[in-house]
C-alpha cells in the first residue's frame, strides 16, 4: 500500500445519504486517493466531490472509477480487484434492517475482503477512524496470507 491509497466506497440505497455526508465532511482527504465505487454510489460521491471541488476552487483532478451497480455484477467486479490486491480501503455502508435481494454477493463481496486482510469499514463510526489514522496518507506493508499450501493441499 503506497501513500496513495485505493479506497472502494459502496453503499445500499438506505445508506447512500449516510456515505454521501461522510464524503462531504472528508472530501479534502478523499481527493487525494482513488476512488472506486460501484453503480449509483460512483455516481453520487462525484456529484457531491465535484460540487466540493468547484466550491472550494481547488484545482485537482478526480481519480474516480465507476463500476457496474452492485446487484449488475459490481460487486463481483469489485470483488476480483480485491483478490487482484488492486483494492487498500473498503467502506460498505450497508443495510443489516433490509433484506437484499443480492444479500450472497454482499457476503461474498465482505468474505474477499476479509480473505485478503483488506481494511474495511461496514458503519460510518469505522470508516471515521479509518479516514482519521495516521496511516491514510503513508506507506503501509499489511499482512498477506500466502494461500499456496490451501490451493495445493490434497484431498
Amino acid at each position: 500500500m503506497g501513500n496513495v491509497k485505493c479506497i472502494a466506497l459502496v453503499a445500499h440505497d438506505n445508506c447512500k445519504k449516510n456515505l454521501i455526508e461522510w464524503v462531504e465532511w472528508n472530501w479534502e482527504l478523499l481527493i487525494q486517493h482513488k476512488l472506486i465505487c460501484t453503480g449509483t454510489t460512483g455516481g453520487l460521491v462525484e456529484k457531491a466531490l465535484t460540487k466540493k471541488i468547484k466550491a472550494n476552487y481547488c484545482t485537482c483532478i478526480l481519480d474516480i472509477t465507476k463500476l457496474k451497480s452492485g446487484p449488475l455484477g459490481g460487486d463481483q467486479q469489485l470483488g476480483a480487484l480485491i483478490s487482484d490486491g488492486e483494492i487498500d480501503i473498503l467502506i460498505f455502508l450497508w443495510d443489516p434492517m433490509e433484506p437484499q435481494p443480492h444479500d450472497v454477493d454482499v457476503k461474498a463481496l465482505l468474505r474477499i475482503a476479509t480473505l485478503y486482510n483488506v481494511v474495511s469499514a461496514c458503519n460510518r463510526a469505522t470508516a471515521d477512524f479509518i479516514i482519521s489514522s495516521p496511516l491514510i496518507d503513508t506507506a503501509y506493508k499489511a499482512e498477506v496470507t500466502d494461500f499456496i499450501k490451501y490451493i495445493e493441499r490434497r484431498l
